[in-house]
Order: C-alpha cells, then structure tokens, then sequence
C-alpha cells in the first residue's frame, strides 16, 4: 500500500496525524466503534449503561487478548485514560478526557468511568480513530514497539521509507485474509501513479491521488478505481473582526456569488457533493434543510447595495485579501473565486505562504479570508460545533478562527454536549446548522469524495465514509 506520508507516533495516545491514527487503527481496538452514519456501536465494550449523567458502566468481551498473549481487561482501560491525564505521556489527546474524574475496574471485565459533567462527546472519544487500548503499564516505549489488540500485528517501522504489518492470526473478531502489510512511504503522487502501473503496489491510501491522475489511471485494465462519498469538507473562512466582512449582508452575498458546480467540476474533476453544512450528509445530525445560497449576481449586487458598498467609477466596491497555502488546489480554489468575485465589485488580492507560515497566519487571526478542507474525522461528529463555532474556542485554545458570536448558538452548543438524548441533540444541532448557515462563518464548498485506485489482484475493497484503512482487514489477493 503506497501512502503519502510516515506517521508520526504509534502510540495511539499520542500520535494524532492522519497516518498515525489510520494505522494505529489496525494494530489497537477502540472500546466501541463508528459505523457509515456515525452512529457508536459495540466493539471491545460489548454493551455499556449510563447509571446516571455522569456515570457511564462498560462490560467488555471476554477473551481478547493483546499481540504478547496477555489478556485484554479493564484495568488496561482504565491504564489507557489514566496515563493520559496523570502525564505517563503527554498527549494533547488528554483534553478530550478532561471531564473525566475517575475511572473504576472493580473486575476483569468492567470499566466505570465517572464524569464532573456530562459529556456526549464521551463515546465518540473511546471510539476508533479516537481512542485505542494499550497494555497496562505502557510508557513511552510503547511508541518504539507498539503491542495492541487489533487484527495486525506490528513488525517494523523504517522512518520516510515502509511500515510493516503481519496479521494477528489470534484476532478476536475475524483475522484478516492478507497474511502481511506493507506502507510504502511515497512522498510524490505522481510516483504513487507510476508505482500502481507498474505493479510494483497493490493500492493506493484513499485520496492521495488527484482527480486528473485517477481519471488517467481509470483507463488502465490492470487498475480499477473505486468511489465512495466521502466526509471531507472544502470551505472558505471570513475574519468576522473585519471591518468589512462583519457585516452578515456582505458575506451572504459572496455566497451568492460564488459559483460552486462549475468550480467543484473543473477543480476536482466533480469527484465530491456540493456542501450546505460542515456535518456530512451521511451523518446522524446533518440536516440539509438549511439557507442555501444559489448562484445568483442579482441577489449578490443587491445585498451589496444595502450593506453600503456602491460600485466605484471602475467598478470596485472593496478590496479583500485572501490567503492560501502553496498547495496547488487551495490556489485553484483562490484563482476561480478571485474571477467570480469581480463580477460584483470585489477585488480579490491573492497571498500563497508556505502551509507552516499560512497556517501559523490562520491561527493568529491574521486574514481577511483564508481556504482550508476538514479532514481526518474532524467534522464527524457535532462537536465540531464546539470547536469551531462556540465564542468559547477562539483561538488559541480552539478552532473558532473565523471569531464568530452567536449567544444562541453557544447555548445550542452547550445544550447538545449535555444531553445524551440523541433524538434532543439532532434537534439542537438542526437549529445550529440553520444559523449557521444565515450567519455564514464560512461558506461550505463541497464534501471531497474518497477514491482509492488498486490493482485488480486485489479483492473484496470496499471504502468507507472514514476514508480510513480498516479495508485492509477484508480485502483477499487473487490466487
């Protein structure tokens, strides 16, 4: 399997880049599991109970064991969220648990965690992606040799060059059919490309190959191309401290003037969906029935007019600066709202940085407007909400970079993260979304649909939502 990049640390409570967390996923086992619409199911925790608000009772499966042979029990649970908020290791992870207060293993099999408040992010943190057991005792040398539950087995990891995987033939649920796993460390896509030609790789990680090159790899008889609709979420963030872009009248009428279709057709080869929310579509919460905003130069002149920007004797309303990475899609994305944006007065000045320098910009404030993609899970569950948009999370403690205040929305917010009435919370998140969307923060471009391209050895691959790499737990090679 070609990826793009080595992960950083396979200890999974530490390692938070995308690499880490997709490979971790394969060597540990989560306490329970997301399924296609988000929705948190059993995994090593075979059933769980709330015996009140704060007090959440775990019965986990009965004869796992972990890759040395030592059985799997509660006391490696609570070993796991115990050294992270003790400081065993240091990881940024352990804010997730912050609410966390103690956590109980009165036998083999069950695990109480106790809580200052209720939190109905709880279960999304102990879940795949999130969370991964470890063994009792596990420091910082766990990173070096990482010993999981899950169906592979680590073996080695050669720093910028190959991860190496074997399958745990002992695996609890069902051992995968590949017997071993190599991660190719393919920094250039182009090389990925060639690789897959050659025969020299079997597939290439989810969407590390661009539209242009997956069209030119479709028409190869030995590839095949797989397609599913993915999560990731294309946007455009306003600095709403600016003079200009606190006004709700100028920033909906850029929604109006920006022409998605044709943008999400000749950028990304039409390989995603339209967006209207920064929750996907498949998601339990995502509500669609929202403001939308449908190509219009009328409405956006108009609106304009009223927020008191008159066109100029050449044209000109106003001058914005947008910023960008060097990454060759964020500029695309810049160039093409730069022409449209003119249409109704707005001249658009362009600054690329290098991401480290741009990003650095973001986080400080320092933009009118910049472009950037959710990824890796982030928007997969509603405290996205929290993250981003409470008045709570500026920067730096979160990421409401854009500095929006909404008191209803916080409250919204604040109401969802206490409930864990799943029925309450997509009520509340509904209402979010619609604000949101009158008030625009951002405006959501387009979800990024997942493409991987493998060879036709191998069988059975099907990709998820998650674009993560569980597949590799299924897939079989051609005899």
């Amino acid at each position: 399997m070609l990826i793009e990049g080595g992960p950083s640390n396979l200890d999974p409570r530490v390692g938070t880049d995308s690499q880490s967390e997709r490979i971790d996923g394969l060597i540990f086992d989560s306490l329970v599991r997301k399924d296609d619409h988000f929705n948190l199911q059993p995994w090593v925790a075979e059933k769980w109970e709330m015996r009140d608000p704060q007090t959440y009772v775990f019965t986990l499966h009965q004869g796992i064991h972990f890759h040395d042979g030592r059985p799997l029990t509660s006391r490696d649970v609570k070993w796991t969220l115990d050294s992270m908020s003790n400081g065993s290791v240091i990881s940024i992870r352990a804010a997730s648990y912050r609410h966390v207060t103690r956590v109980e293993a009165p036998d083999d099999l069950t695990v109480i965690i106790h809580l200052s408040e209720p939190d109905a992010t709880l279960l999304w943190n102990l879940s795949d992606g999130a969370f991964g057991i470890v063994p009792y005792g596990s420091g910082k040398e766990l990173s070096r040799k990482p010993i999981g539950s899950g169906p592979f087995k680590f073996v080695q990891l050669d720093p910028d060059n190959q991860v190496l995987l074997d399958r745990n033939d002992n695996f609890w649920a069902r051992p995968p059919k590949v017997a071993h796993v190599r991660f190719n460390i393919v920094p250039d896509a182009t090389t990925r490309a060639l690789e897959l030609r050659k025969g020299s790789a079997d597939v290439a990680s989810t969407n590390s190959i661009s539209a242009d090159l997956v069209k030119t790899l479709s028409r190869d008889p030995k590839l095949e191309v797989l397609r599913q609709s993915g999560t990731s979420l294309a946007y455009i963030a306003f600095n709403l401290r600016d003079p200009i872009l606190k006004d709700v009248r100028v920033r909906q009428a850029m929604a109006y003037a920006v022409d998605r279709q044709p943008m999400l057709t000749a950028l990304v080869g039409g390989f995603g969906r339209l967006a209207d929310s920064v929750l996907p579509p498949q998601h339990w919460a995502y509500d669609g029935n929202v403001t939308h905003y449908e190509h219009s130069l009328e409405k956006a002149n108009a609106l304009l007019d009223q927020a008191g920007f008159p066109r100029g004797a050449d044209g000109t309303r106003f001058h914005l600066t947008m910023k960008t990475s060097t990454e060759e899609a964020s500029r695309l994305i810049a160039a093409v709202l730069q022409q449209q944006l003119r249409l109704v007065g707005i001249v658009l000045d362009l600054r690329s940085f290098e991401f480290a320098t741009f990003y650095s910009d973001v986080t400080k404030g320092e933009f009118q407007m910049y472009t950037l993609r959710w990824v890796a899970g982030a928007n997969q569950d509603p405290d996205i909400f929290e993250y981003a948009f409470h008045s709570a999370s500026f920067p730096p403690k979160r990421a409401n970079r854009s500095y929006y205040s909404n008191p209803r929305v916080d409250a919204l917010i604040d109401a969802g993260r206490h409930t864990v009435d799943q029925t309450e919370r997509k009520r509340v998140y509904a209402e979010v979304q619609e604000i949101l969307a009158h008030d625009l923060p951002y405006i959501d471009l387009w979800y990024m649909d997942n493409l991987t391209v493998h060879t036709t050895r191998i069988r059975d691959l099907k990709i998820g939502v998650a674009a993560n790499y569980d597949f590799l737990a299924d897939v079989a090679l051609a005899q």
